[in-house]
């Protein structure tokens, strides 16, 4: 047997090394591409198509309002947003005591319904048996179908009657709070039942009833998506069911809480039949809710368009686009934390 020297080792092993890779130059990168069917072409188009008209009618309501109301507005100038009086005539007219009582009403509003949609929307996700569920489901589908005229017509002729006696207990027993203390025109304190009617306390609670059924639906959904695996790791751990509601489904949930509230707020900012039939309408700021007399925004359009001349018409659509500018504030906002809320979102452990 003989040994290789050193020059035929040499040899080997460069025969044994992998031949050099080829020059960048000379590398090919294929690329995939795919050829999209007439159908997802189609869908495509729709879609895009769809998207831009809606975003096309909503800059044209804006701008329509905009052009319309750039008389009045020129006319009014800053005052406009601080004058508590509603004169366009005289050249005196402002958007503050009916902004105001806007506010105030979507916020009596929110006071009632941001708990009983969260308690419904656990009801229907967590609690009820899938018979009932299913059931329970179109029944919140079918309250958010019902006509705001009929929620105006049940608040005036029977809500009213009942929630006066509540208003009156909250005005005895809490008014050192100045916005549940009820007084008459000279300033005494007063719970005759005439002072109670017609409220944004009452208007509040009617929206209240017309904006849940949204605020469920949104909450309910975000509630149904919490994974499966947390919910039965919590149970395995000997967490009861609320401990598993509160650690798991609610952290999960966040953004569907947050943003059903905004959307079911937006809705109660615009409402204007209901609230048109219940409030006694006044152009000033009122801070007592408890108290007869508030306005809104649309249902200052509704008395007043009828009656209005030119120049009264282009106030209306200023105090329509100040309204169109805080609502859509207030949807992007709601639709920007609904879309960050996902699957998988952490939940506290």
């Amino acid at each position: 047997m003989t040994t290789a020297g050193p020059d035929e080792l040499t040899e080997l092993l460069r025969a044994a090394e992998p031949s050099p890779k080829a020059p960048a130059s000379r590398l090919v990168h294929r690329e995939l591409r795919t050829r999209p069917s007439g159908g997802d072409a189609i869908f495509r188009v729709t879609c895009y198509a769809a998207g831009g008209i809606t975003v096309a009618i909503m800059l044209a309501v804006g701008v329509f309002l905009g052009l319309r109301s750039s008389e009045a507005l020129a006319v009014a100038g800053p005052s406009f947003f601080w004058t508590q009086e509603w004169n366009p005539e005289a050249g005196s007219f402002g958007i503050v005591a009916v902004l105001f009582g806007t506010v105030s009403i979507a916020l009596v509003a929110m006071a009632f319904s941001v708990p009983l949609a969260l308690g419904t929307a656990l009801l229907i996700s967590e609690v009820a048996a899938p018979r009932l569920r299913s059931a329970l489901i179109t029944l919140v589908d079918l309250m958010a179908a019902v006509p705001s005229v009929v929620y105006g017509l049940w608040g005036v002729f029977f809500l009213q009657a009942a929630v006066i006696p509540v208003a009156q207990w909250i005005s005895y027993y809490f008014a050192w709070a100045p916005i549940f203390a009820v007084t008459d025109q000279d300033g005494a304190r007063t719970t005759a039942a005439g002072e109670f009617t017609s409220s944004a306390f009452i208007a509040g609670i009617v929206v209240a009833l017309m904006v849940a059924p949204t605020q469920t639906s949104v909450m309910r959904e975000a509630f149904s998506q919490a994974p499966i695996g947390e919910r039965e790791g919590a149970l395995a751990l000997g967490s009861t069911r609320w401990g598993m509601i509160r650690t798991v489904v609610l952290p999960f949930g966040r953004g569907g809480i947050i943003g059903g509230t905004m959307l079911g707020l937006g809705r109660a900012l615009g409402e204007t039949i209901a609230v048109y039939m219940i409030i006694s309408p006044i152009f000033t700021i009122n801070w007592e809710v408890l108290s007869k007399g508030s306005n809104s925004i649309s249902a200052l359009i509704a008395l007043r368009y009828g009656e209005s001349s030119q120049f009264g018409l282009s106030a209306l659509m200023a105090a329509g686009l100040t309204l169109f500018v805080i609502t859509l504030i207030i949807n992007f906002t709601a639709s920007s934390v609904v879309a960050r809320s996902r699957s998988g979102a952490q939940s506290e452990g």
